[in-house]
């Protein structure tokens, strides 16, 4: 039976459904106003490491993995239908399936973004790192490697975490809920995109 055929748990659905798009509006509106600058920080960090040839690398793990390659394809390809311009630098480091367990099984799952990055990393690259709760274990040691090797880095993240006070550039969702902190990043990371390619490419402001 379908939840149109139960009145009363049809009511209660849309109540729900309501509820919880209020709340992750709230949280992205309160995002608009408390991060705005930390966004741009982070877009300019961005310009300069594709300005000076280098590139950019971005990890997370669950939905945090697929914003890293969600991202990462709309710097290699592009962000909108409407404005055409060069691919960009960016790789996931949350793809090769064949990579990822293969570490994870000969070694654990902790280390599976540092190898990446200690492989496939330079000086002069920039670091994403995603994490709702800003406490990942595996994001925290690849940030460190980076920090080693001196590529830069950025944290896209929940209120509360570890990495606000470990890397370059934060954005720090203000909101500690797993889901409305993945809505709201997935809007700050187009943002992100968006702000890149205005920068580099003379991209008229909508």
């Amino acid at each position: 039976m379908s939840l149109s055929e139960q009145p009363d748990r049809y009511d209660q659905s849309c109540a729900s459904a309501l509820e919880h798009l209020q709340v992750s509006a709230s949280v992205t509106r309160a995002t608009a106003e408390q991060c705005s600058s930390s966004i741009v920080n982070v877009a300019n960090l961005i310009v300069s490491c594709f300005q000076a040839g280098h590139k950019l690398l971005i990890c997370g793990n669950g939905g945090s993995a697929a914003d890293a390659q969600h991202m990462a394809a709309e710097f290699v390809n592009r962000l909108s239908k409407d404005f055409e311009r060069p691919g960009l630098p960016a790789i996931s480091l949350t793809t090769d399936t064949s990579f990822l367990t293969s570490y994870a099984n000969d070694y654990g799952y902790e280390g599976v973004f540092e190898r990446q990055l200690r492989a496939l990393g330079q000086k002069g690259d920039v670091l994403i790192g995603i994490s709702t709760s800003g406490n990942s274990g595996n994001v925290i040691r690849a940030l460190g490697a980076a920090r080693e090797i001196g590529i830069q880095t950025i944290g896209l993240i929940g209120e509360g975490g570890q990495m606000t006070s470990i890397v370059d550039q934060a954005v720090v969702v203000p909101s500690r809920d797993t889901q409305h902190v993945q809505e709201t990043l997935l809007a700050v990371e187009h943002v992100i995109c968006l702000l890149v390619e205005q920068a580099l490419f003379n991209r008229a402001t909508a």
